[in-house]
């Protein structure tokens, strides 16, 4: 499968994002047909034990699931969705937006472009504010 480094590279960014304190959220988006599964959204999530893990939102066409998964984790998930039914995942940093796509030939690509925020999640500033990042 030819996107799966492509992919590595791009969660590589992800956890960058997060140590640098530019994370805003995540989201897999565009499937392939008509799905039951529309959209996942990831967001940061501060432990009680001062440490942090991933918030899924599983979005569905009736309802939504929310999970709770560590950054490893999290990887394997969401490289499970890729192609299966997403085509698309979407990191959106106070730098710059961060698209993962893979198309009909199973080729991945990288396209960074201008930010869409201006500001970190608040879970990010306040993981910044408490030193865990």
């Amino acid at each position: 499968m030819l996107y799966q480094p492509v992919f590595i590279e791009f969660y590589e960014k992800v956890k960058t994002s997060i140590t640098a304190g530019t994370f805003a959220k995540l989201t897999l988006a565009k499937t392939m047909g008509d799905t039951d599964l529309k959209n996942i959204y990831v967001r940061l999530n501060i432990l009680d034990s001062g440490g942090y893990n991933l918030a899924f939102t599983s979005r569905y066409k009736t309802e939504e699931i929310e999970s709770f998964h560590t950054l490893d984790e999290a990887f394997m998930i969401l490289s499970s969705f890729i192609k299966s039914p997403f085509l698309t995942a979407l990191l959106f940093t106070t730098e710059n937006d961060i698209t993962f796509k893979v198309n009909k030939k199973n080729v991945g690509s990288i396209v960074v472009q201008t930010a869409t925020f201006k500001n970190a999640s608040p879970v990010m500033l306040e993981m910044i504010e408490k030193g865990i990042v």
